[in-house]
């Protein structure tokens, strides 16, 4: 199975063009200098920007096609999404942020928060389950935010920037529980990062784009996706 993505999406002034095919249980880092296109492309993986020409297509399942008009809702693809800034409930407890994917999907409620219950300490969080987002670390929140997205099981899990907003004396430690995270889960990972380390130790493939285009792509043991 693989996510195969072949579109382009057009703004005001900027197009991206993608082509690529990714396969099933693989991390693929995106980089490039701002601008380049890496958040709009995850936004239309996630279906939250439509494709205006092309299709992108998971296992088989047709996500958005702009022939035909095929659309899938964001909220019906197996997809899980940590953006930059988490993007958190500010009104809802730790434990309800990480049960609310679960619940909007159907799963009774009870069902939704045992889940989020054991995700939660699995994680050494047990004992914060009813603080709120503000009440939290950056790298609490940061969590959380992959807990939540982690909790629909997806296909396919997003990360933009997941460490951009922690402090640097805190990051060494948080990557290494994202990296534990992703080899954890059997889907496929898209992550977004300007940080070399972030890329070397998370992925084993590199896409860079450039002005909305692809400029490279392969391993991640190739070190020609590293600046000169």
């Amino acid at each position: 199975m693989s996510l195969r993505l072949d579109f382009t999406v057009r703004l005001a002034t900027f197009s991206l063009r993608v082509d690529a095919t990714i396969d099933d249980g693989s991390t693929v880092a995106i980089i490039g200098a701002n601008g380049a296109g890496k958040t709009t492309l995850l936004k239309t993986i996630a279906g939250l920007m439509p494709v205006d020409e092309g299709r992108i297509v998971l296992d088989d399942r047709v996500l958005d096609a702009a022939t035909n008009d095929e659309y899938v809702a964001p909220e019906k693809r197996d997809i899980g999404v940590v953006f930059q800034d988490y993007l958190l409930f500010d009104h809802l407890s730790m434990l309800e942020n990480v049960a609310f994917g679960p619940r909007a999907r159907g799963v009774r409620a009870a069902e939704a928060r045992e889940h989020a219950r054991q995700m939660i300490a699995s994680v050494g969080m047990a004992d914060l389950l009813e603080r709120r987002p503000r009440e939290l670390s950056g790298g609490q929140r940061q969590r959380v935010a992959l807990l939540r997205a982690l909790a629909i099981r997806p296909r396919v899990l997003l990360l933009d920037e997941p460490l951009a907003a922690i402090d640097a004396a805190a990051r060494p430690e948080l990557r290494a529980s994202l990296v534990e995270r992703i080899a954890d889960f059997d889907g496929t990972t898209l992550v977004v990062s300007h940080d070399p380390s972030d890329v070397a130790a998370m992925a084993d493939r590199v896409i860079v784009l450039e002005s909305g285009r692809v400029a490279w792509d392969g391993p991640v043991t190739d070190d020609g996706w590293q600046p000169r």
